[in-house]
């Protein structure tokens, strides 16, 4: 053992390390959503995700900590996009905001580049109970309580969790299991039949 690794300590990043550029947390990130969409959250791990990533595992823990907390960082930056939902409700009036908001969410879905994120999230979430946990602090404080103070209505959190399990249940049938005929049926069929649904959980008495 060096004389520097014997002062910085064992595990311990090098200050080299760490005052690596701002990219090298990016790299991580990307190397986690990586190992996540395709070992799942229980087989990945923060080894496999430095040596993805090209760095140390020390510097992983560094930036990010537990493998949960490197989960859930990875996570917030793949459902970003997921989180413009709101604007749906927003950007019109109340009685069209279910189209706007199956319409959002299954456009998120349809694009591959962000449908494989949230592939390796519910994926993750359904076969952990970890994963579970950081998936539903996300939906609740960072999804469901934006859509919540966008609604003016009596029981507005439990219309939003109810529309939001139309939408996310569908999602999975569709995406995750893709059960048939609904895997292939065409997107506009689907949204004819789901909106509705989600527009009476939002705004009927």
């Amino acid at each position: 053992m060096t004389d520097a690794t014997s002062r910085r300590g064992r595990g311990r990043p090098s200050r080299t390390q760490t005052e690596a550029a701002p990219a090298t947390r990016d790299q991580i990130l990307e190397a986690a959503r990586a190992e996540f969409s395709e070992r799942g959250y229980e087989k990945a791990s923060v080894r496999g995700i430095a040596k993805a990533a090209g760095v140390d595992s020390a510097l992983v823990h560094h930036y990010f900590g537990t493998k949960e907390q490197v989960f859930e960082a990875a996570i917030e930056v793949a459902f970003a996009p997921a989180l413009a939902a709101p604007a749906a409700i927003e950007d019109g009036p109340l009685d069209g905001v279910g189209e706007r908001l199956t319409r959002f969410v299954f456009g998120v879905w349809e694009n591959p580049a962000t449908r494989t994120p949230l592939l390796a999230i519910v994926r993750s979430a359904v076969n952990n109970e970890a994963a579970a946990a950081v998936f539903r602090r996300l939906v609740a404080a960072q999804l469901l309580r934006r859509i919540v103070q966008q609604l003016d209505l009596p029981d507005a959190e439990l219309r939003a969790e109810l529309a939001a399990a139309q939408l996310v249940g569908t999602a999975m049938l569709r995406y995750v299991i893709k059960i048939e005929p609904l895997a292939s049926a065409d997107l506009e069929r689907i949204v004819a039949r789901v909106a509705p649904v989600v527009q009476g959980h939002l705004t009927n008495p």
